[in-house]
């Protein structure tokens, strides 16, 4: 993993566990030698990627979704609430992938543009819904 603050703290936590427990643990920085580096960034970079995708996926499934329950004019709370319940999974779950996303590229701004598209998306289906319900326009958004 690349050197930062966390992860130095994260790997002193995980050392002294094994301490703790009557192991032997210790905590090296390593530089790679002749281009090891373009190779592990490479990796990193595949992993995300098939994340970023399948993230990319989960998000066109929810905007079909909330396209489905408009076109069959299915504005219910009910629905609403799955619909913010899923956005908040999504939610989740970048940041999730974010934080393993040490060599960020296109890929991440793309996930967070998709994830944008799913807010708007929630939240224009949230005033169908309170209109229909003659209550005005919903409180918040999702985070």
């Amino acid at each position: 993993m690349p050197v930062s603050p966390e992860h130095q703290a994260l790997f002193e936590q995980l050392a002294e566990t094994v301490r703790d427990q009557g192991g032997q643990a210790a905590v090296f920085i390593s530089q790679a030698i002749e281009g090891g580096d373009d190779a592990v960034v490479a990796q990193f970079a595949a992993d995300r990627a098939r994340e970023y995708g399948e993230f990319a996926e989960r998000c066109d499934g929810l905007l079909a979704e909330i396209a489905k329950e408009r076109s069959r004019e299915k504005f219910t709370f009910a629905e609403l609430e799955e619909i913010e319940a899923d956005l908040e999974k999504l939610t989740a779950w970048l940041a999730k992938i974010e934080a393993r996303d040490f060599f960020p590229d296109v890929k991440r701004q793309a996930a967070r543009d998709k994830l944008g598209l799913c807010r708007s998306a929630q939240q224009a289906f949230a005033e169908d819904v309170y209109a229909r319900e003659g209550l005005g326009e919903p409180d918040a958004e999702i985070p």
